[in-house]
């Protein structure tokens, strides 16, 4: 079949490679994600105040956001396998380390630790899949790894508060370390070498002119809003359900299992769409969709004791939301770099993307309080949603100036290559 003939299925090879990198993936996202819904465990362990919990996110992002620009300097060097090794690896310890925080700033180190090797492994994570497979079917492929994250809500997240309630709050971070090292061994012995993006290196497209690219900035932009409009809602969800609405903690397993069946169903189908339908039309959807429910739920004012349905059905339509919006992006920023710089680009994509996150979780902390008297809760989180809604409704525009650059420079392809043929 001739090269310029768009593949229609995935061979049986670039399936393992996906579903390997899925699983690094599922161990990443829930490393993270599981912080969140933990946080008024930990709060309250440690004597931190829950309007703070916003620093426990922005430790780990904010040491990604470094460890991704160090990295954009020299990771396109090295065979992917071994560098995702040694992140996996690296991560794993952070992890672990984290179980034995007895206050706010050891509990900091250890996040930070986990971010500086998290963030790059996330990069490396998207550059294999970058250079395995082509254009034609990158949207379905980033869908199956974006369900990462869905399982890590359906799986991961309910397991991890059981985990907390059957013994204490260290637990969930020890049973994660401990599948990572798991997930970390069989990705390094059943991946491949990926050492093809190694010949495109001697070209020596260095880091400056790479950010010089106007395609490159535009999509570095696209990252940074969509990042801030999550990041500064999510890492309080937990303290605002059981704080403001009198949500039962035991029931918080479920909420997330719930929303994260969802999400696994808008990525895979998201995925899809947008490889029939573009990144802009599916994009565009999932940013409207989480307007609406940021402020049907989060700006308007609730109630304690407000129905499980509702914040179930809440859930799910953040979560599917989401997912519609973040497989489109992140889909089209695979787009935007040539083989050779994959690993720089995506470094310095995950730079943005935990920095981004880590400035919107420290924005929500100082925006929000904890008051006492009536009853413990958190306040302004009315002025969050604003903050949320505000920077969601730019995100269509961004969509489509970065959709559009990437067609033109498929066509007429700049000094960089920006868009690669084939696989690229």
């Amino acid at each position: 079949m001739p090269s310029s003939v768009p593949a229609v299925q995935m061979t049986r090879r670039q399936w393992g490679i996906v579903l390997l990198i899925g699983a690094v993936q599922f161990v990443n996202i829930l490393d993270f994600v599981i912080v969140m819904p933990l946080g008024p465990d930990f709060a309250t362990a440690l004597g931190i105040p829950e309007s703070h919990l916003g620093y426990v996110g922005g430790a780990y992002t904010a040491a990604a956001c470094v460890s991704g620009l160090i990295g954009s300097l020299f990771l396109d060097r090295f065979d992917r396998r071994k560098a995702l090794a040694v992140t996996m690896l690296g991560l794993v310890v952070g992890t672990a380390s984290a179980s034995f925080a007895v206050d706010l700033p050891t509990l900091l180190m250890a996040r930070v630790v986990a971010g500086a090797f998290g963030g790059p492994a996330t990069s490396i994570s998207f550059s294999i899949i970058s250079d395995a497979i082509p254009n034609s079917l990158r949207g379905r492929a980033m869908g199956t790894v974006m369900g990462a994250f869905s399982i890590a809500s359906v799986l991961g997240v309910p397991t991890g508060l059981w985990l907390a309630e059957a013994f204490n709050w260290q637990a969930p971070f020890i049973g994660v370390a401990a599948v990572g090292l798991v997930v970390a061994a069989a990705a390094i012995f059943a991946l491949p070498p990926m050492t093809g993006h190694l010949e495109g290196e001697k070209k020596k497209v260095d880091v400056l002119a790479l950010v010089s690219d106007p395609l490159v900035q535009m999509s570095f932009l696209m990252t940074a809003i969509v990042m801030m409009a999550g990041f500064v809602i999510i890492p309080n969800i937990a303290a605002y359900l059981q704080l403001n609405l009198g949500f039962p903690r035991s029931a918080l397993k479920w909420a997330y299992g719930v929303g994260g069946v969802a999400s696994l169903l808008a990525t895979q189908l998201g995925g899809r769409a947008v490889d029939r339908f573009g990144s802009f039309r599916v994009g565009s959807v999932g940013a409207l969709m989480v307007v609406g429910v940021v402020f049907g739920f989060f700006y308007l004012p609730h109630d304690r004791g407000l129905p499980m349905w509702i914040v179930l059905w809440v859930f799910i339509g953040f979560m599917i939301s989401n997912g519609l919006r973040n497989v489109s992006y992140n889909t089209l920023t695979t787009k935007v770099p040539a083989p050779e710089v994959r690993a720089r680009f995506q470094s310095l994509q995950s730079a943005t993307q935990h920095g981004a996150s880590a400035l919107a979780a420290m924005l929500s902390a100082q925006i929000l309080t904890t008051t006492e008297l009536p009853t413990r809760r958190l306040e302004h989180m009315d002025t969050v949603a604003l903050v949320s809604i505000t920077l969601s409704l730019i995100i269509p525009l961004l969509l489509f100036l970065v959709e559009r650059g990437v067609k033109r420079r498929a066509l007429t392809p700049g000094p960089l290559g920006a868009v690669g043929s084939g696989a690229g």
